[in-house]
């Protein structure tokens, strides 16, 4: 069933050309306060019932054509329409099409459920609807506080002024990467900002061939270029090698570039490889390089105490960039990028017209100084509500939970014949192949490339792939704390399942 609530409805009769009385605005405010406050209560059971069904239901399907058309072909409305008729529309056009994230048995990409006291205080944070560039409001202060929690979480230093939120860790790339761009041409003689970047030597950066696209597309848009994004190898455990980036450096300078940046991963996307943080950090004091994390989806695994020896030394980066709406599961979108240099930061970033000026902002002046954008929506909320309902206990024990169901699901694909675990798994993430005999490495490559979009299509369970060492593969990411050991098998059983009916539908 759709709604016709997205149809035009026929244009209004004029009224009349007088403005109305002030009691009848006041009457006209009333009925809207009592429309939407009924209306409140009807989305807020709609939330509730979606959030509360999603189990029971199929976790991810096609749209059907006549639904996509419903709000493909949308025309724009005429006349507006009551509250309670648009949230029939999102009830009945919208909510039964979700992407399938919320479902406990969800494990494509890096996509968490959202955690439902975020869900409340987005509302409230929209009723507010400040801009979060600065200024003496709740938002400011509030944002300068959970930064400062996030920070505290995975151990990262901070100073006053040391962070700030983010769309997400590709806007906090950016953000970090242009303070360490700016930093390594300052030491060279250039004020980049007044200057640019031509006639300097190339500023070079290191990677693996896991690093995230974000950091790539970052260096383009900071004039870096990929040309000049290394990249280094990594070891058998997935990590940075260390011997590889020091010869990279080596060579770069000999040749006259200026190495600037190294990238270390706390949980790479392909199968949650954490680099050996206290190494790379040794080398980069060594060679004056600018250390940024990738802790985009990993960074707070260190609350597990299982694997927290794996990030030691995190805390030694110049930059962290990282996600509080992946494994913390605040609604879309926040993310979070920490600095151990507030100023270098400013420095980066900071203008301030005539007409934004505020003489009571106190020394760290207005976040928009701290990063690109001038208005900010009110993104600390939503993470002061998650946070605050779990709290540090509850959150290490969710994470500490996923883990160990990823650690499980290692176990489960071993015991399986047709199945071979890829990587060790090492956070929450287990990357793996169907197998099935008699299959040449081509054949097996085109029938895990395929396996994904078969899996989604029968509904039981949502994987994604990936390529690993130049090997097609599966990634199950596991986020969701509500997720159980009978839904690690189910996606097993859909796996060998969908691989069949591909296997058939190839032979007829």
């Amino acid at each position: 069933m759709t709604s016709d609530v997205f149809r035009t409805a026929p244009a209004p009769r004029a009224a009349g050309g007088h403005l109305p009385a002030d009691d009848g605005v006041r009457a006209a405010a009333h009925t809207a306060d009592d429309d939407f406050r009924a209306a409140a209560h009807t989305a807020a059971d709609l939330a509730a019932d979606h959030l509360a069904g999603l189990a029971a239901r199929p976790v991810w399907q096609p749209m059907d054509d006549d639904a996509r058309r419903t709000l493909l072909d949308a025309p724009l409305p005429t006349a507006g329409r009551p509250l309670a008729e648009l949230l029939d529309a999102v009830g009945h056009d919208v909510l039964p099409y979700p992407m399938g994230n919320g479902h406990p048995r969800f494990f494509g990409w890096v996509n968490s459920a959202p955690a439902p006291a975020g869900v409340l205080a987005t509302l409230a944070a929209a009723a507010m609807n400040p801009s979060s560039a600065g200024g003496d409001h709740a938002d400011v202060h509030l944002e300068r506080a959970v930064v400062r929690w996030i920070a505290e979480l995975v151990g990262f230093p901070h100073p006053p002024g040391g962070g700030l939120l983010t769309s997400g860790t590709s806007m906090a790339t950016i953000v970090c990467l242009s303070a360490a761009r700016d930093r390594a041409a300052r030491a060279a003689g250039r004020d980049v900002r007044e200057d640019g970047l031509a006639g300097m030597p190339p500023l070079v950066g290191y990677v693996t061939g896991e690093t995230h696209s974000c950091v790539r597309k970052a260096a383009e848009l900071l004039g870096l270029g990929s040309r000049h994004l290394r990249t280094v190898a990594t070891g058998p455990d997935g990590g940075l090698d260390l011997a590889d980036l020091r010869a990279a450096v080596t060579r770069d300078r000999a040749a006259g570039l200026l190495p600037f940046l190294v990238v270390a991963s706390a949980g790479t996307v392909g199968t949650g490889a954490v680099d050996a943080f206290d190494p790379i950090a040794d080398l980069c004091a060594e060679e004056g390089l600018w250390l940024h994390v990738d802790g985009a989806y990993g960074a707070f695994g260190v609350l597990d105490p299982v694997i927290a020896h794996r990030y030691a030394g995190m805390e030694r980066a110049d930059s962290l960039a990282l996600d509080p709406h992946k494994w913390l599961g605040v609604p879309v979108d926040c993310g979070c990028a920490l600095v151990r240099d507030p100023e270098g930061l400013r420095a980066t970033f900071s203008l301030v017209p005539s007409y934004l000026r505020d003489e009571a902002a106190g020394e760290l002046g207005w976040f928009s100084e701290y990063g690109t954008e001038q208005t900010r929506p009110f993104r600390a909320l939503k993470v002061w509500a998650t946070i605050a309902h779990r709290g540090r206990d509850g959150l290490a024990r969710d994470i500490a939970r996923t883990t160990a169901l990823a650690r499980r699901l290692g176990e489960l694909i071993t015991e399986e014949p047709e199945l071979e675990l890829l990587a060790e798994v090492r956070t929450s993430i287990a990357a793996f192949r169907l197998r099935p005999a008699g299959y040449t490495e081509e054949a097996l490559d085109a029938l895990n490339r395929e396996l994904p979009a078969a899996v989604q299509r029968r509904g039981r369970a949502f994987v994604t792939g990936a390529r690993l060492a130049g090997r097609e593969m599966l990634r199950a990411c596991l986020l969701n704390p509500a997720t159980t050991e009978t839904d690690l098998r189910i996606l097993l059983e859909e796996v060998k399942a969908a691989g069949r009916g591909t296997a058939d539908a190839r032979h007829h």
